[in-house]
């Protein structure tokens, strides 16, 4: 499993609490920044995570500003991602069961260090359920497919 992992100055010190977690997890992760906690604008790091997991290229993204909400609405944007903002692991697993999130949104400045860990935990450990799930996401990628632009 290989993660993107991105912030804006909001979220750059849970961002870097969350790496600490992922290394001892022993789970692969790259940092498509920000590096400082010098004000940031938070699309220029949700663009690049949604894009680069919609490629492919990365399993899973997780995006951490100051509330979540900022870089949940920017990674939706993008075609084939379903980000999910979660503030607790119930949201969490939920997200990855029923919804098949592929990027995990976070609030640096709501949640503490355990929170937040406990939340990526339970996302990165839940599956995707499938099922009747599996039919209500093909009606998204279909209303996707059908508006390309």
């Amino acid at each position: 499993m290989k993660i993107a992992i991105g912030s804006d100055h909001a979220g750059f010190e849970l961002k870097e609490q969350v790496k600490v977690f992922l290394d001892t997890r022993g789970t692969r992760w790259e940092d498509l920044g920000t590096d400082s906690a010098d004000s940031t604008d938070y699309p220029d790091y949700a663009f690049p995570v949604a894009e680069a997991v919609a490629r492919g290229e990365f399993d899973f993204g997780i995006l951490i500003c100051g509330t979540g909400i900022g870089m949940s609405i920017v990674a939706n944007k993008v075609r084939g991602i379903r980000a999910a903002l979660c503030t607790s692991p119930e949201m969490a697993e939920l997200s990855r069961r029923h919804n098949d999130a592929n990027i995990l949104t976070l609030g640096g400045r709501m949640l503490s260090p355990k929170e937040a860990t406990e939340i990526v935990d339970t996302w990165l450990k839940t599956a995707f359920e499938g099922d009747r799930h599996a039919r209500r996401l093909g009606k998204i990628q279909s209303y996707e497919k059908e508006r390309q632009e």
